[in-house]
């Protein structure tokens, strides 16, 4: 199953999918291309894969990615070989609305998961403590974040990110309840449902 997470930016959605991803087996972050600076706290392959504009918009003109966005003057996206591989885990996508756009109408079978910070004041809060952005660049973030939350209506489920460990846990439910729909289970409960069958 592929999990499509959103939200504007400092809404804490890395955070959220670290957590859950430590926690579940089976689930495997989807890491996608940018364009931008890699930060000290990032790792090349394992948060993202940096590369420059050029490669980007080559890979771009191959049809590499299943959806792909400028955002914050950079450029995301995720490639078709990196959303294929483990195809029997269930994969998390980070990207921006923009992105779970195009998603959707390529993979109409994923969950789309819209997470919402407490509030626009606290968002703001948010993104300035995290010392990484410029005062223009946080103007340019607030203002996408104001467009992006009307997006949420098109998503499947809301995780209010107010407090970090309720809403992982809201985060994890989400994917053990998919689990659990008799169309994930089919496969593996044959052998329960044949032993109802024998005379045994």
């Amino acid at each position: 199953m592929v999990y499509v997470i959103s939200g504007p930016s400092g809404c804490g959605k890395s955070t959220l999918i670290r957590r859950v991803v430590a926690r579940l087996d089976g689930v495997r972050f989807s890491v996608s291309h940018t364009t931008r600076e890699k930060r000290k706290s990032e790792t090349e392959g394992k948060d993202y894969y940096f590369v420059s504009r050029e490669r980007f918009l080559r890979l771009v003109e191959k049809g590499a990615f299943v959806e792909w966005a400028l955002v914050h003057d950079a450029y995301y996206g995720t490639s078709r070989q990196e959303l294929a591989k483990g195809k029997d885990r269930d994969v998390i996508l980070d990207i921006d609305v923009q992105g779970a756009a195009q998603v959707r109408k390529k993979v109409p079978a994923a969950v789309f998961i819209f997470v919402l910070p407490p509030s626009f004041q606290e968002l703001r809060k948010r993104i300035k403590g995290r010392g990484l952005n410029s005062a223009a660049d946080i103007r340019k973030r607030l203002a996408m974040a104001r467009k992006e939350v009307r997006a949420y209506s098109s998503f499947d489920y809301i995780v209010v990110n107010d407090d970090l460990e309720p809403a992982a846990t809201d985060l994890e439910s989400i994917l053990r309840c998919r689990r659990a729909r008799v169309a994930a289970r089919k496969k593996n409960i044959g052998p329960i449902l044949q032993s109802f069958r024998s005379k045994g």
